[in-house]
């Protein structure tokens, strides 16, 4: 129960690693809102994980959902004490072929998304006095270019900037920025992922998530439940001394 009573926020929470984050906050005593766009999955998450969960629907790129979330979770729990931003999307493009719309669309929602939530709720935990802790989900592709991701990588390591700028911004309030950088993770995005590498290189549905299970020194992909440790560190008081740091958690793939 090392979050008992605290309010977590979890964008993108309905599924994948945000789920997983979602399940492990309550276990360990949260208070946790289940924010994502899918409201029906979120919903049934939040009634799922019974009193002590609720949902709030959220499209990070409608500055008025983000704070319609700010109010609502602030009036239903009396406060925030937790925010991770999960929410984002990927595309696998030649860099040739990246359309202004899909580069657009890109950070809109995992950088614009990403930091005006975190301004949101840090405005919020600024009222309230009494500090509080943010975790941005970034990403190994955020610390190198990918061949066929030009733009999502560069949507994370925009992320992994922003944490640290916000990390040395907002210390002085109590509040602590960090962030995650998972590696390949088997969730419903890689299973999408799989799917368009098997268009572009011509492979077999699965062999592209073969391919890169055997080049992970741990020997396989990582699961959304082992991104939910170093959540839980970083949202709980074991980190107060930790400030605009990201965390690989990737079995080894990538060495910061």
């Amino acid at each position: 129960m090392r979050l008992a009573d605290k309010v977590a926020i979890v964008t993108g929470g309905a599924s994948g690693i945000g789920k997983a984050i979602v399940r492990r906050f309550f276990d360990e005593g949260a208070r946790v809102v289940v924010a994502d766009r899918d409201s029906v999955a979120a919903e049934a998450l939040a009634k799922g994980l019974g009193a002590g969960a609720f949902s709030v629907p959220l499209d990070v790129v409608q500055q008025e959902s983000i704070d319609n979330l700010v109010t609502t979770v602030t009036q239903r729990a009396g406060g925030i004490d937790i925010l991770v931003n999960c929410a984002a999307i990927y595309a696998l493009t030649p860099v040739t072929e990246v359309s202004r719309e899909q580069w657009s669309k890109l950070f809109s929602i995992n950088v614009d998304g990403t930091f005006f939530t975190l301004q949101a709720v840090a405005k919020q935990m600024i009222k309230q006095g009494r500090g509080g802790k943010i975790i941005n989900l970034a990403s190994q592709a955020g610390r190198r270019g990918e061949r066929l991701g030009a733009v999502y990588c560069a949507t994370k390591a925009a992320v992994i900037s922003l944490t640290q700028s916000a990390g040395l911004a907002l210390i002085e309030h109590g509040i602590n920025v960090n962030a995650i950088a998972p590696g390949i993770i088997d969730t419903p995005m890689w299973d999408v992922v799989d799917q368009e590498f098997a268009r572009i290189e011509n492979l077999a549905i699965g062999e592209k998530k073969r391919q890169v299970s055997q080049a992970i020194p741990f020997g396989r992909m990582g699961r959304p439940e082992e991104v939910t440790g170093c959540a839980v560190f970083l949202a709980s008081e074991d980190s107060d001394y930790v400030i605009a740091q990201t965390y690989g958690v990737d079995g080894g793939n990538w060495m910061a």
